[in-house]
């Protein structure tokens, strides 16, 4: 191996989201020298076009049923709420570019060179930057891609009037009708955050039910308090085409039902995002699933090339690709070797309305895996809704091995899941018993000790 001094880096980050930021931040700590390219924003996908933003939008989304709630308590609101979605839209992007630079002040604080710029790999070591004004060949002992994922749309019949999710948070005006395509968190999520904000929203997907992977009842649980909210959901169908009329389209179902709608958002997923990354001159490729192979280092077939978070396989999660960042720079710039990441105890939640917070397995997972299960299950309305009149339930479920009285799964569906589960997700990875959890005295009142007085054995 030639010595790192003959590089005029230690590392060369390709992408400032959430993993290379990170990275970057963490390797520089240890005395690398390091330099982070991005020739887009700060902060990547998550800050930019996606968490950040859309649970911004989620908030706004939750005053309307907040609103009705107020009455039964006592709030008399002096006229009908009016939202203006040109307040949202601009206090989002004052918060963006707020944020954008504490991520450049991060850099900068670190140590760590930032071009501005868009780079190709075209060696083991080497990079090209391009940024309009002429080519910069930069050389580094290890190049770490960290490029993420970028929506697609399919194609059919006028899909170039769909929108992806990177451009639906900036809409000149707010559509009074709302179609989304897809089944999965971004489809779920900005049906309910359209529908909250006012909008006739329809949901449409090809499959039989939306989030696919999520436990069964808790997509069962969704799906009927989503409808009870106003969401149209559309199930076994698909876009068959789009024609623009005037200012609205027309929206061809493979149902055989046509709606009118303001706007289309395709939200299908995410692919890699390697356009002009050089994979092909280092004869990298992705596997089956569209993701680049690493090993347990992060290393790609070049040794001297890693990569983390969406480009490989793993939950597309802003949390995954900071804690791969973190075991990246062990194994590579410390003397430490970090136990390998647990991904099956990694807890996500899915902002829809009501959210949806999950950690460890489905019960249809687990009766995979063990022998024996007991499945703890309750739902019911909350205490805040005896006033207020709103007829939304809560889902709570725990699953235990029954062999070894282990919880290995933890759902809700309710207001601020992802807050409860979050601890929970704690006492999951932990290995705690379900005997465990039953010694553990609740707090009153609150939705979150349901999680611990839950005793009568539901099914198994």
């Amino acid at each position: 191996m030639v010595d790192a001094s003959e590089y005029e880096y230690d590392l060369l980050v390709i992408g400032a989201g959430s993993g290379g930021v990170r990275a970057a931040r963490m390797a520089s700590a240890t005395g690398a020298n390091v330099a982070i390219v991005e020739d887009r924003y700060l902060g990547g996908t998550c800050v930019n076009v996606g968490c950040v933003p859309k649970k911004l939008y989620s908030y706004a989304a939750h005053f309307h049923d907040s609103f009705d709630d107020a009455a039964g308590f006592g709030w008399q609101l002096p006229e009908p709420a009016r939202f203006d979605w040109a307040t949202l839209r601009d206090n989002k992007i004052s918060e963006i570019k707020r944020l954008n630079g504490i991520y450049q002040r991060l850099l900068e604080g670190a140590g760590v060179t930032l071009f501005n710029a868009r780079a190709t790999v075209v060696d083991a070591h080497t990079a090209v930057l391009k940024n309009g004004q002429g080519d910069l060949t930069v050389t580094a002992q290890k190049i770490l891609l960290a490029t993420g994922g970028w929506p697609w749309v399919p194609e059919f019949p006028g899909s170039e009037h769909a929108l992806d999710s990177n451009q639906i948070f900036d809409l000149a005006t707010f559509p009074k009708r709302f179609l989304v395509l897809g089944g999965g968190y971004i489809a779920v999520e900005f049906s309910s955050i359209f529908n909250g904000l006012g909008s006739e929203t329809h949901l449409i997907y090809r499959g039989e039910l939306f989030l696919k992977g999520f436990d069964q009842q808790v997509r069962e649980f969704t799906c009927a308090e989503m409808e009870r909210k106003g969401v149209n959901l559309h199930f076994n169908t698909n876009i068959e085409r789009i024609e623009a009329t005037g200012n609205a389209y027309n929206v061809y179902l493979t149902s055989g039902e046509v709606l009118e709608v303001d706007v289309v958002l395709a939200a299908t997923g995410r692919k890699a995002n390697i356009n002009g990354l050089g994979l092909e001159t280092l004869g990298l490729t992705l596997d089956e699933q569209g993701k680049l192979p690493v090993n347990e280092r992060f290393e790609t077939a070049i040794p001297s090339v890693l990569a983390l978070g969406d480009l490989t396989a793993g939950p597309e999660l802003t949390p995954v690709a900071l804690a791969e960042a973190m075991q990246l720079v062990d194994h590579h710039f410390t003397d430490t070797v970090p136990k390998s990441l647990d991904y099956s105890t990694i807890p996500t939640a899915v902002f829809c309305h009501p959210n949806i917070g999950t950690v460890g397995l489905s019960e249809e997972a687990a009766r995979e895996k063990f022998a024996n299960i007991r499945v703890y299950c309750t739902d019911f309305r909350a205490m805040k809704h005896t006033l207020s009149g709103s007829q939304e339930r809560t889902l709570m479920k725990l699953i235990v091995d029954d062999a070894t009285d282990v919880v290995v799964g933890a759902h809700m569906v309710g207001e601020e899941a992802g807050e409860v589960i979050q601890g929970i997700a704690i006492a999951v990875r932990a290995g705690l018993t379900k005997h465990d959890f039953d010694r553990t005295v609740g707090i009153h009142p609150t939705g979150a000790e349901e999680f611990v007085t839950l005793r009568t054995l539901t099914r198994t």
